[in-house]
């Protein structure tokens, strides 16, 4: 048995190992379209894999956006956080609104703090702040930190 998480999708399997490749082969945009369906499918494996491979990818544009938006209010926080952290790879004042709202909450994702250092806002500085501070989770502690140094450098006039 394996404890390897996967999506229930063969097809969304087949992406993660690029045999359907979503961009410059024959058939790439019928795949890239499935993609974007499945960041909407009922199934939390599925959303949250597509969600996160469609972040992954440099493609752009109003479908890929709209399902990044559409993903950044779905009720699993991890896959919102690779929904922010897809936006703010495209379009950083796009994805803050949902950055400011993922660093208020009780507990924040991995990809949303790597957002919120895409984002480089000063109004991210006080909650980061709260992120930033030590924990048990090094890794979490070292993403609040770099958000934290990016959004203060915003938040200071050049010398």
């Amino acid at each position: 048995m394996s404890d390897r998480y996967e999506p229930t999708s063969d097809f969304l399997k087949l992406v993660i190992a690029e045999q359907a490749p979503l961009s410059g082969a024959k058939g790439a945009d019928e795949n890239l379209r499935r993609l974007i369906a499945l960041t909407a499918d009922a199934d939390r494996s599925n959303r949250d894999w597509a969600v996160l491979l469609l972040s992954q990818e440099e493609v752009d544009g109003p479908e890929v956006r709209e399902a990044l938006l559409r993903a950044a209010e779905d009720e699993d926080d991890i896959v919102r956080a690779e929904a922010m952290l897809g936006l703010a790879q495209r379009d950083a004042n796009l994805a803050l609104p949902f950055v400011q709202a993922a660093l208020a909450a009780e507990a924040v994702a991995g990809p949303a703090l790597e957002a919120a250092a895409l984002c480089a806002h000063p109004s991210l500085v006080a909650d980061l702040k709260v992120w930033a501070e030590p924990s048990d989770e090094a890794y979490i502690d070292a993403l609040a930190a770099d958000a934290l140094a990016a959004c203060e450098a915003a938040a200071s006039p050049p010398e």
